[in-house]
């Protein structure tokens, strides 16, 4: 079923001419679960992998002996799940309460698998065709395949995440890859993706108000309080809270959820310099990886088709957890996109 984004609740625009010269697209992906074949674009899916390449594997040791097991997440989320789609009383059993004590257990990891290389994590893989956002990739490459790291043990803190996409010309692959290993356990349950087909929507997009010309940022900013401080006006007239708030950010300029292209959004700290590390281009924005396909602030991006579904699990089909129920912002260079990624969480 396709996915089809509410009209935006006024004319950007109208308010503000000089948006127009910002004017951009991103494609909404709307992952939903699925079955998905390694041929299709998806998040979570098999890749097409080729049978005789190496599967990536994590590049900085620690540890990753303990944790929960990819299929005890699965299956417990099913669990949960079908309890919640129980009629007339939705909600666990006392059974399920039972299984899922036991599904959410963590687990040791003995012998070899405790020490050798630790195989990433599939995220997602991308077809040029399927998303008109998606820019091209190195040396003519048509397909981008995604991976993380199931472990926050990464960096100069060694609390970060590690990251690893892959560009590839999808018609050269002759034999794909059956059983692509997996880790034993994880660190972190919001890294085990649910299957999901993709649902691509191209949708108009403009930047974040902060990089934005700054008379401009100035406006849209007042704006944005003046419509604060009409909301309080209700709910003191009304007699009720939280009455609805329009603002630039959550409303009329960057859809949430899983996105390919646009503008990146900064909500979380202030914009910072994406500069390639290779060349110092500037940064395009190239896939978001979201925590939820909406969410309070920013509901009236919900599809038209979703309206009526319960909000927390329909919003989150995937089960990836950014953070703390963030996103992922993940930056390519313009001039050669074979140069490394860089990347922001929001």
């Amino acid at each position: 079923m396709p996915r089809t984004t509410p009209p935006r609740p006024l004319d950007v625009e109208a308010l503000f001419p000089e948006l127009a010269a910002h004017r951009g697209t991103t494609t909404r992906l709307h992952p939903r679960p699925g079955r998905p074949e390694a041929t299709e674009s998806s998040v979570g899916g098999p890749l097409l992998w080729p049978a005789d390449e190496p599967w990536p594997v994590c590049t900085e040791a620690h540890a990753h002996a303990r944790g929960r097991r990819p299929a005890d997440i699965h299956r417990a989320r099913e669990v949960l799940a079908a309890a919640w789609r129980r009629v007339p009383q939705g909600g666990p059993t006392d059974e399920d309460r039972r299984l899922l004590g036991e599904l959410e257990e963590t687990h040791r990891v003995e012998g070899d698998a405790a020490t050798a290389p630790l195989p990433l994590t599939a995220l997602a893989q991308l077809y040029r065709r399927d998303l008109p956002d998606l820019p091209a990739g190195p040396d003519g490459c048509d397909l981008l395949q995604v991976f993380w790291c199931p472990f926050d043990a990464h960096g100069p803190t060694g609390h970060g995440m590690l990251l690893d996409l892959r560009w590839r010309r999808s018609w050269e692959v002759t034999e794909v890859l059956s059983a692509p290993p997996e880790p034993a356990v994880v660190g972190f349950d919001g890294y085990v993706p649910e299957p999901c087909v993709l649902h691509p929507e191209q949708v108009t997009t403009y930047p974040f108000a902060g990089l934005l010309p700054e008379e401009l940022c100035a406006r849209i900013d007042a704006w944005d309080e003046e419509q604060e401080e009409r909301a309080e006006e209700r709910e003191d007239e009304d007699g009720e809270g939280d009455a609805p708030v329009l603002g630039y950010q959550y409303d009329l300029s960057i859809p949430p959820g899983w996105r390919v292209g646009g503008y990146a959004s900064w909500h979380l700290t202030d914009p910072s310099p994406m500069d390639c590390r290779s060349c110092s281009a500037p940064m395009e924005l190239l896939l978001t990886v979201d925590s939820s396909e909406w969410d309070g602030g920013s509901g009236s991006w919900r599809p038209l088709e979703d309206r009526g579904l319960r909000a927390r699990r329909a919003a989150a089909p995937t089960a990836v957890v950014v953070g703390r129920w963030g996103e992922l912002n993940v930056f390519a260079c313009p001039r050669d996109p074979g140069h490394p990624h860089r990347w922001s969480i929001q």
